[in-house]
């Protein structure tokens, strides 16, 4: 029975990076990235079993330093890529990688795990994204949709294209540009739009956020003063092609369209302290997930904004039995609101995500290590969807 109970799993290390297993369409999984200065880090694949309500976790070693990032390959279920810091000449630097898991690991298990199975095993690299060119690596994105084979990477005031050729075990860096302005400028997070057939990536810094056209690396819009502080993270809207969303420091949520940027559609003012992350639900995008350092998730209904202003677009053969009753309401959009607000963590929540296998769950993490994966209240999903 579908329960709309929380699911909380402990990573017993300092954690901050989240992503589901964007690949994986069926099982319900996660990937989370250890920050640890003392031990080895590593990747903890949570798969959960929603029928019977518990997580199953294999571990995978990743000796190379404390995660920051991790982004899992939208084609291939064995590959993601992190990035983590590493001290070399008692400097500290930022680095990025691509990665593959044992090929046993690649799909979730549904059995429990005996104590055998405990055994953290290793990643393989299959290669570096060398930035010792550019700077410190902020975050990863694959091409949505795409093959796998392309991704950009941030690396201070560096907007770096790769190519990954000859099975992933190269990549070769096809395109870049650098931000040019006053002062120390540096990426703070990019996403790359599933619309444009790809062509366009945004990027945060400070509290900017621009557009770029990848085929010629060019600026498409720039907000200037998108946050009053730092802007933490973006999100477009998987249905409507001009629809951002932002987060930051100044604790609010905004909505853009980018052909008119110079003021938001919307604004949120619901987290005390710094949103660190914002995502868009996959299928359905008035629903819209913020984390932050108040130590809360809000999920968060914007249906002003979405593709389905109205509620739920009915075919005419559902409304045959209805169609006298029907006739005389218009419809009125639905109002924005704030549809939950979840308190599980006791720590700042610095990652949130939609699973992409079921578009009612999400996963939240919080630094002190502490996974909590929740459901969109059944009253809501059946609103939605009836």
């Amino acid at each position: 029975m579908e329960d709309d109970a929380p699911v909380i799993y402990g990573l017993e290390f300092q954690a901050r990076a989240l992503t589901p297993q964007t690949a994986e369409t069926d099982a319900i999984r996660f990937l989370v990235g250890t920050q640890s200065l003392k031990y080895d880090n590593q990747i903890h694949i949570i798969d959960f079993d929603d029928e019977n309500n518990i997580i199953n976790k294999n571990v995978l070693l990743h000796q190379v330093g404390e995660i920051w990032h991790i982004s899992a390959s939208p084609a291939d279920k064995g590959v993601l890529a992190t990035c983590y810091s590493k001290t070399s000449d008692s400097k500290v630097m930022t680095c990025a990688a691509v990665w593959r898991m044992p090929k046993e690991l690649e799909s979730g298990s549904h059995e429990s795990p005996d104590d055998s199975s405990s055994n953290a095993q290793t990643l393989e690299l299959l290669c570096h994204l060398d930035n010792t060119a550019h700077g410190n690596m902020a975050g990863v994105a694959w091409e949505p949709m795409g093959d796998g084979k392309r991704l950009i990477s941030l690396a201070d005031n560096h907007l770096l294209l790769w190519d990954l050729q000859e099975s992933s075990s190269k990549a070769v860096l096809s395109n870049s540009v650098a931000l040019e302005g006053k002062g120390q400028l540096k990426f703070t997070s990019g996403r790359w739009s599933p619309h444009h057939n790809c062509t366009q990536v945004a990027t945060a810094n400070d509290t900017a956020i621009r557009g770029w056209d990848i085929r010629t690396m060019t600026q498409i819009y720039c907000i200037e003063n998108a946050h009053g502080q730092l802007v933490r993270d973006l999100d477009f809207n998987p249905n409507k092609q001009y629809y951002l969303a932002s987060c930051g420091d100044d604790c609010k949520v905004k909505f853009w369209d980018t052909r008119n940027v110079s003021e938001p559609v919307k604004t949120l003012e619901e987290h005390s302290h710094w949103v660190w992350n914002v995502r868009y639900n996959h299928s359905h995008d008035q629903l819209v997930l913020t984390g932050s350092s108040d130590s809360r998730v809000i999920l968060s209904n914007m249906v002003s904004i979405s593709s389905e202003p109205f509620g739920h677009l009915v075919d005419d053969d559902e409304l045959s039995d209805q169609e006298d009753h029907q006739e005389d309401k218009i419809k009125e959009p639905l109002q924005d609101s704030i549809i939950a607000t979840y308190e599980e963590h006791e720590d700042s929540v610095y990652a949130v995500e939609w699973s992409s296998a079921d578009p009612w769950l999400f996963a939240s993490l919080s630094y002190d290590g502490r996974l909590v994966i929740n459901r969109v209240p059944r009253a809501l999903k059946y609103h939605i969807l009836l």
